[in-house]
């Protein structure tokens, strides 16, 4: 099993002159080990809907599932799109505990989200990493939320709690599901614990992938029946629709 540091800051060290780019093995002399060339080849999000930041064709749209049910929670944010080599980088962190990159992520996704709130997006007041079911963190060593917050809380001076949110019981990796089955799946998932105090509060939930947006509605109605002003979703990428490559 692995084991989650119990202080990543403390194990690598960020600001080194030299090393390497962690995609394509060239020597950077950058804060982060990502070069100029592959930063900007990585798959951006693009035109996506204003609410739930599904990739569209046209930017500044609401989707039709957004303006037929509109969720719970106010606004995705997300860098990129689900694809190659997000897609790898996010699983070797996620699947294969390598601590580099998940320390490069969660910096790209607070140097988007600083851009963000420059833009007028507002600050959350705290933000909450999506749980992980007891059995699941046992047997990763780590929640990959969990650490996402702690990187995007220390860069942007954001205040964050991981006591607030739980997962109950052990469900089947939502994965494997479609939309449909991952709603089911889900039904009773999730329970606020006693410390939690989210009302008047806004807050922002952090994952690492949005597919098709069930855990964060179901975290984002229950945060707002108990009180919350405002829910928002902060991740690294989104899924497109089936079939838009």
């Amino acid at each position: 099993m692995h084991c989650q540091p119990s202080a990543i800051f403390k194990v690598y060290n960020w600001l080194k002159i030299k090393q390497t780019c962690l995609l394509c093995d060239e020597r950077v002399d950058t804060a982060m080990p990502l070069c100029v060339e592959c930063d900007a080849e990585l798959p951006w999000l693009g035109p996506h809907c204003r609410v739930c930041a599904l990739p569209l064709a046209v930017d500044g749209l609401t989707c039709g599932s957004c303006l037929k049910r509109p969720p719970p929670f106010s606004r995705v944010e997300a860098p990129w799109r689900y694809g190659f080599p997000v897609d790898a980088l996010i699983n070797g962190f996620k699947h294969q505990a390598r601590w580099p990159i998940g320390r490069l992520l969660g910096d790209l996704l607070a140097r988007h989200l600083a851009h963000a709130f420059d833009e007028g997006l507002p600050r959350p007041d705290l933000l909450l990493p999506v749980p992980l079911s007891p059995k699941r963190q046992r047997q990763r060593g780590f929640n990959q939320a969990q650490i996402l917050a702690e990187v995007v809380s220390s860069a942007l001076q954001l205040a964050r709690r991981s006591d607030w949110l739980q997962r109950i019981g052990d469900p089947p990796a939502q994965q494997k599901l479609d939309a449909a089955a991952r709603r089911r799946n889900l039904r009773g998932a999730f329970r606020l614990r006693p410390v939690a105090q989210p009302r008047g509060l806004h807050l922002a939930l952090i994952d690492d992938v949005l597919t098709t947006g069930a855990t964060a509605q179901q975290l984002a109605r229950l945060l707002t029946r108990a009180g919350a002003l405002r829910v928002d979703v902060y991740c690294l990428a989104r899924t497109p629709a089936p079939g838009d490559h």
